[in-house]
């Protein structure tokens, strides 16, 4: 069994109900029905599942009952597996905002904004080059194509955020 495997089988709630009936000694389904109130159909859906999963098994002497190897060898095959490599956040919200190299929204919360401003910066402005504001409006509308934001409410954060400095309508990049 596989993590995917044993999430997907107690991804459904109905699933989860029964198997934890079963935890408490319901060992049929008219037990689980009796426990869960449940439908029948219901409840025997969610055994067969579970059963095929390899989560439940179904002795004739004992009835319905967790397997408890099946689950251990989950937990030693979850504990010797190398750790996931966790996400990189600041790609999250790039992927979370941009879209095909434009941004579809820009986000509310400050600390998400400012990756996103940082990264439109660092790919539109040299640093140390002088802009007058015809140039950043033309560098900045392709970032806004077809998304929530514009191009003037775009030039706005970035300067408020000092990513560009502004003197007499010429900008120059400031920020990383």
């Amino acid at each position: 069994m596989t993590a995917q495997a044993l999430a997907g089988a107690l991804a459904d709630e109905r699933r989860r109900v029964v198997f934890a009936a079963i935890v408490l000694g319901a060992r049929d389904v008219p037990a689980v029905v009796a426990r869960t109130g449940l439908p029948a159909r219901d409840a025997a859906t969610a055994v067969r599942r579970l059963t095929d999963a390899g989560v439940l098994t179904d002795d004739d002497n004992a009835g319905l009952r967790v397997d408890a190897d099946r689950l251990r060898e989950f937990a030693r095959a979850a504990a010797a597996a190398p750790a996931a490599p966790t996400a990189d956040p600041r790609q999250t919200i790039l992927r979370t905002f941009l879209r095909d190299g434009a941004l579809t929204r820009l986000p509310a919360q400050r600390g998400r904004r400012r990756v996103l401003l940082e990264h439109i910066t660092e790919r539109t402005f040299e640093p140390g080059l002088r802009y007058p504001e015809r140039a950043v409006d033309d560098a900045l509308r392709p970032w806004c194509e077809g998304g929530e934001a514009d191009h003037v409410t775009l030039r706005r954060y970035l300067v408020d955020d000092l990513l560009l400095t502004r003197e007499h309508g010429v900008y120059w990049r400031t920020g990383p």
